[in-house]
C-alpha cells in the first residue's frame, strides 16, 4: 500500500472564519504554531485535541505534530511547513488515521491566515482540505465502503471539528499577539 496522495480526489474541505481584536503587527502564526503548548492546543478543541508538538523533519523542514479526534478517527498529523509567515501558514501532512476498522492514511492541508479588516479588527481564516491516499482508497474498498460514502462521513466530521476549533484558534493567536505587544511595550 502507498501513502501517495490523490489530489484529484477530495475527502473534505472546510473554510471557517472567526473575527478577533488584536494588534495586527504582532500577529505571528508561524511562531504561534512553533510554540503552541499542548494544553493550549487542547483548549482550542476541547475533547478533540489531544497533543501538539514541534519538531523538524530529516531534511530540516519545520513540522507541527498534532494528535486529535476527528469523528471516530484518531488522527496523528505530521504537518510540514509548506508556507510559513506571520500572517499565513500552509501546512501539509500525510496523516495516520486510526479508525474503528484499523489504520490508514490521508493527506491533510491546513491553511491558517489572518486578514486585517481595519485597525485591530482581524479575521482568522481556517481552511482544512483532505485528500485520500492510495492506501486509503484500498482500505475503504477492502471494508466495503465507497469513496462517496467515506467522503460524506469525513466532510461531516471535519466540518464539525473546524467549527469547534476555529474561534478558539483565532482567540489563541490574538492572545499570543497581545502578549508579544505587551512585551515590546515593557
Amino acid at each position: 500500500m502507498s501513502a501517495t496522495p490523490r489530489p484529484d480526489l477530495q475527502l473534505s474541505h472546510a473554510v471557517v472564519t472567526a473575527d478577533v481584536t488584536a494588534p495586527f503587527d504582532y500577529i505571528d502564526i508561524e511562531q504561534w504554531l512553533k510554540t503552541l503548548p499542548t494544553h493550549e492546543y487542547q483548549r482550542c478543541a476541547p475533547g478533540d485535541h489531544k497533543a501538539a508538538g514541534y519538531t523538524v523533519d530529516d531534511d530540516g523542514t519545520p513540522m507541527s505534530i498534532n494528535v486529535e479526534m476527528i469523528g471516530t478517527g484518531l488522527v496523528i498529523q505530521q504537518y510540514r511547513f509548506a508556507v510559513a509567515s506571520k500572517h499565513y501558514c500552509k501546512m501539509v501532512s500525510i496523516s495516520d488515521v486510526l479508525s474503528p476498522a484499523g489504520w490508514t492514511t490521508t493527506q491533510v492541508i491546513w491553511e491558517l491566515g489572518i486578514e486585517q479588516l481595519d485597525g485591530d479588527n482581524l479575521r482568522y481564516v481556517n481552511t482544512v482540505t483532505s485528500h485520500p491516499t492510495e492506501e486509503f482508497l484500498e482500505f475503504i474498498t477492502a471494508g466495503g465502503q465507497s469513496f462517496e460514502e467515506a467522503a460524506a462521513a469525513r466532510q461531516q466530521a471535519s466540518g464539525q471539528h473546524c467549527e469547534l476549533e476555529t474561534p478558539h484558534y483565532a482567540q489563541s493567536i490574538a492572545n499570543f499577539a497581545k502578549a508579544r505587544a505587551a512585551e515590546a511595550a515593557a
